[in-house]
């Protein structure tokens, strides 16, 4: 079984918790394209069988999230799980200022990572200096936000709704504290829930609770294969008598295959039946990844 499934994560449940539980119920290898915090929701793709060895293509993609933020304290951690560090006056101009703010975040920026976090600096987590009390220089990070409005407003619970499309790498936790300040204030992020992750959306999806009920070969059928997620990649059709030596690792020359090739990543087909990944520089390609041996598979 190869390919990916779609799974939208409940809260209370870390990324490898449920890889595992895929993982047991498949019997299969499972990997996945990046964590989603345990107090979030929503869509986390999994790589399943030889669909693991295609993080490396799916782990750059932009993200969108609906984000809950509570304005007036600010935690440790950012989120509603750390201790409150501050308190602070909400002041009545937020309210009107709130969309303005909001906007002004659009575009590229640098953003500086949570320290409750896993990135790491000199070989440690920058959740394991958190915790130990130590102090430690984070390195900014480029983000872009590709667009960002507000979704609803309580004056009364001081907090606010807003959908954000964001790049790879961007920290939610820390736009909210980014926001916050920018209107005079603090706050962090109460609530999670990830909408999409490249073109993988919500309606892909599969709760928890249904998957552990559905058979193996019902999950089959609702699996995405890795052609289908691909489709921004070039094809490269080569010929049957040519596919042992692809197979084997052995470059080919775009004279050999037929085909003028650009430096890049291609989708491999033979007799029109998607093989793999083939990765061409300098007018030859050579095997990336291969999802079939033999085309009679």
């Amino acid at each position: 079984m190869n390919g990916i499934i779609v799974i939208d994560k409940p809260q209370a449940y870390t990324s490898h918790d449920i890889v595992a539980i895929v993982k047991k119920k498949l019997g299969e290898k499972v990997g996945h394209t990046g964590t989603l915090d345990p107090n979030a929701t929503g869509v986390l793709p999994l790589l399943i069988g030889k669909g693991t060895k295609l993080s490396g293509y799916l782990i750059d993609h932009d993200k969108t999230y609906e984000v809950e933020l509570k304005f007036g304290e600010k935690t440790d951690t950012a989120d509603g799980e750390g201790k409150i560090l501050e308190t602070r006056e909400v002041p009545a101009s937020v309210w009107k200022q709130v969309s303005g703010v909001l906007a002004s975040f659009q575009g590229r920026q640098k953003q500086m990572p949570p320290m409750y976090s896993a990135i790491k600096v000199k070989g440690k987590k920058l959740y394991e200096y958190a915790r130990s009390g130590k102090e430690v220089a984070i390195p900014e990070r480029e983000i872009e936000i590709f667009a960002i409005h507000l979704e609803k407003q309580n004056t009364e619970k001081q907090e606010i709704t807003f959908m954000v499309h964001c790049s790879k790498g961007t920290y939610i936790r820390s736009l909210c504290e980014d926001i916050a300040e920018k209107l005079g204030t603090v706050g962090y992020m109460k609530n999670l829930r990830r909408k999409t992750v490249g073109k993988f959306t919500l309606e892909d999806a599969i709760t928890l609770d249904t998957f552990e009920k559905m058979t193996v070969e019902d999950i089959r059928a609702k699996m995405r294969i890795a052609e289908e997620v691909l489709q921004d990649k070039p094809k490269c059709l080569l010929p049957e008598n040519k596919f042992q030596l692809f197979c084997n690792g052995v470059k080919l020359s775009q004279q050999e295959i037929g085909q003028d090739l650009t430096d890049g990543t291609y989708r491999i087909y033979v007799k029109e039946i998607f093989v793999g990944l083939g990765i061409a520089k300098e007018g030859s390609i050579k095997r990336e990844w291969l999802e079939k041996e033999s085309i009679d598979d």
